[in-house]
């Protein structure tokens, strides 16, 4: 049943513009499954879902599908939500669009830069651990090459 309706969330969040849980779970509903809130929070949350901006409004988006995050979708994902970032030994500050850090966030943690220890994102600035100073460089000029940033 999990699977089904996990398959069903991906079919309508690709079908639809859904921004909210709550339209989720009624998009859910129409379709016959019995669910709560928590259960489709549960469910965005092993989906991987992220909300991307889409014209001022926001939606779901599923970036990781079974292992695999198509470099097009990653390269198009930064390019969109890229400002600027700046970085403070092994800690990089990625500046986002607003409301586009969390899309630009999974797209670098889809990118599996062994570099990264880990991301944090908030509305529109990500932070970033690396591992050493030089990593936070050789990071750097990834997402230079992918956005054509000129400093």
């Amino acid at each position: 049943m999990k699977e089904k309706r996990q398959s069903e969330i991906l079919r309508l969040i690709t079908e639809y513009d859904i921004g909210t849980q709550e339209e989720l779970a009624l998009r859910l509903k129409e379709e016959g499954f019995v669910v709560t809130q928590a259960t489709v929070s549960r469910d965005i949350r092993e989906l991987k879902l992220t909300k991307v901006s889409d014209g001022g409004r926001q939606r779901y988006r599923a970036f990781h599908r079974e292992g695999t995050f198509p470099e097009d979708k990653y390269s198009r994902v930064l390019k969109e939500g890229f400002s600027s970032m700046g970085m403070a030994e092994n800690l990089l500050v990625v500046k986002t669009a607003a409301g586009m850090a969390m899309a630009v966030a999974a797209a670098l943690d889809a990118m599996n830069l062994e570099e990264i220890v880990g991301t944090i994102a908030g509305d529109d600035t990500i932070m970033m651990a690396v591992r050493t100073r030089g990593d936070t460089e050789s990071v750097m000029r990834k997402i230079e090459e992918i956005v054509g940033y000129v400093k």
